[in-house]
């Protein structure tokens, strides 16, 4: 286990990790390759889930993939036996159904380049989704990690993002999803990519990690100050980079994506408060900072 202290990374906590780690009140969880990869749980994560209630400590799950819905993830959990309300789970596809509205309230119909299940969740919530004709002009764009992705949908979404004034948002940054399987998941981030390149337009608003919003929106509800929080995951550029971006504990874990010499190599301003080997290391460092 490694703790960052004046851009060191040593073996022991210091005075100044303790005291932040103990008053940690809340931590919000990646998902794939912090708790689970692809299918699989991680032993240690049911364990971790209950020391964090014996540390009198609350936990949400947060995920950049919006390919399923709320309720399609909350019964994947259910079904792997972790224990998840209707508020612990949040996701890119809520966060981009709050931006929308917010910033977009007369938008209605919304080209959605996504899974049945991420549109699913956006016609739950008022909106219409656009068919793949020039004719059904939509109000925004909204290009996601689409595992049903085809190539006339891919073709109609870069059509619509070329016309400027119709806004574009994306869902999430990665380039790719975390999985245990002899493949490579092209995510949103590639998929925007090859949508730049045919067009020559990024989104205007990328929604998941590291946009700071996707946490400080979990926190202001619960009244938690950034201080009092860590975000959790095995990304440096999206899951610990949006607690830095929101002035919380950064929290990487070698469990997925990240190798222990990338996030040494990496930018001290882009650098992990707290870099364990999984979360059961962290509900460890959690339970030595009580002590």
């Amino acid at each position: 286990m490694l703790a960052l202290s004046q851009g060191n990374y040593v073996d022991t906590l210091t005075p100044e990790m303790k005291a932040l780690l103990r008053g940690i009140r809340h931590v919000s969880l990646d998902m794939d390759g912090t708790i689970y990869l692809g299918s699989t749980l991680f032993p240690y994560t049911l364990p971790f889930l209950k020391k964090l209630g014996r540390l009198g400590i609350d936990y949400c799950f947060l995920t950049n993939n919006p390919t399923r819905s709320l309720d399609d993830y909350i019964a994947k959990l259910h079904k792997l036996g972790v224990p998840c309300g209707e508020g612990q789970m949040y996701s890119t596809t809520a966060a981009a159904i709050d931006h929308i509205k917010t910033h977009y309230p007369d938008a209605r119909r919304l080209f959605l380049l996504g899974t049945p299940s991420m549109i699913s969740q956006f016609e739950a919530a008022g909106f219409v989704s656009c068919a793949d004709d020039p004719s059904d002009r939509p109000d925004a764009v909204v290009a996601a990690f689409d595992m049903t992705l085809t190539y006339s949908r891919l073709c109609r979404c870069t059509w619509w993002a070329s016309q400027r004034e119709i806004p574009y948002i994306a869902t999430n940054p990665d380039w790719v999803c975390p999985t245990d399987e002899q493949t490579i998941l092209v995510d949103c981030g590639s998929i925007c990519a090859c949508i730049e390149a045919a067009c020559g337009r990024k989104p205007d608003m990328v929604i998941g990690k590291p946009n700071p919003g996707i946490l400080t929106g979990i926190l202001e509800k619960n009244g938690i100050a950034p201080s009092q929080a860590a975000m959790v995951g095995d990304r440096l550029y999206t899951d610990v980079k949006t607690a830095l971006n929101a002035g919380a504990c950064g929290v990487l874990v070698l469990s997925g994506e990240t190798t222990l010499e990338t996030a040494l190599s990496s930018a001290p301003e882009d650098r992990a408060t707290l870099i364990c080997e999984s979360i059961d290391e962290l509900g460890q460092l959690l339970e030595e900072a009580r002590r």
